[in-house]
């Protein structure tokens, strides 16, 4: 009796084995033959873009500054080039540009992504270019060798890698969009993102008390968000307050910067000088 229990319990293993292999084989099947997306209109252009530095700082989720750094942006032969540059208290580097003209409606045209250091679960060189839709990925992992990926993807006229806080800028207030963006995992999928008005908060500059628009941004995975679940790589929301009156001007950034990585905020800030 007991070998027969034995053989009933080894069959039912085999059988939730048979099954999850199954499942993961038709979620396969699922994303390779996936109708393509709908591809979403460009974000017209409300306020040009032009020459602006700023300063800023990066905090974890308990209010230390990890980082200090630059938002740089400059304009030359009918392009804008966006660069954020993060320098991190344990010698980590995040360096993000972006490079997109704005004849009309945003359209983005290069991107390049640079993260290295202890703060990041493994080194990653990204750069992405429109005109030929070619990829290059070199990524390394702690205490394995590099890898390199390179490709094509067809990407929609809607990708806004490193322009989402500009996009926002240009939205009418309490407007809702959908664009889309490249995530690198480290191999590259478009992805849908929805960024939803959330509501009015109340900042302090200085002294005065102003209003800004809170967004939430949430990527949607589609057919591969349970995928995602399975392997805990599921992304959390994402979110955005820009000052929208008048001029709008970002304000803050809360949600992690690289795959699977913690919450981080990245905050404007001024110069002070020293003691």
């Amino acid at each position: 009796m007991e070998k027969l229990h034995g053989r009933g319990r080894q069959g039912g293993a085999k059988r939730k084995r048979f099954l999850l292999v199954t499942q993961l084989l038709l979620l396969s099947v699922l994303v390779a033959s996936a109708p393509p997306r709908g591809e979403a209109a460009p974000v017209p252009v409300r306020f040009t873009e032009g020459m602006v530095r700023g300063f800023l700082e990066l905090k974890d989720a308990k209010g230390n500054r990890i980082a200090s750094g630059d938002f740089l942006q400059t304009s030359h032969g009918g392009e804008i080039k966006s660069r954020m540059a993060l320098q991190f208290k344990d010698g980590s580097v995040h360096d993000e540009t972006a490079v997109f003209t704005q004849q009309h409606n945003f359209v983005l045209q290069g991107y390049r992504l640079i993260q290295k250091g202890p703060s990041f679960e493994s080194d990653m060189e990204v750069s992405l270019e429109r005109a030929t839709g070619k990829y290059r990925v070199k990524v390394k992992e702690k205490g394995k060798d590099e890898k390199l990926l390179e490709g094509k993807l067809d990407l929609p006229m809607d990708v806004y890698n490193g322009m989402v806080p500009t996009v926002i800028k240009n939205l009418k207030k309490g407007a809702t969009e959908n664009l889309h963006v490249v995530a690198f995992t480290p191999a590259p999928r478009v992805i849908e993102l929805e960024m939803i008005a959330s509501g009015e908060d109340k900042v302090l500059i200085g002294d005065r008390e102003r209003s800004a628009s809170h967004y939430v941004l949430k990527p949607k995975l589609g057919i591969l968000k349970l995928p995602a679940m399975l392997l805990g790589r599921n992304p959390p929301d994402n979110h955005l307050w820009t000052i929208m009156e008048d001029v709008p001007a970002f304000v803050k950034f809360s949600g992690p910067l690289a795959a699977g990585g913690p919450i981080w905020r990245v905050e404007l800030t001024s110069p002070r000088w020293p003691k």
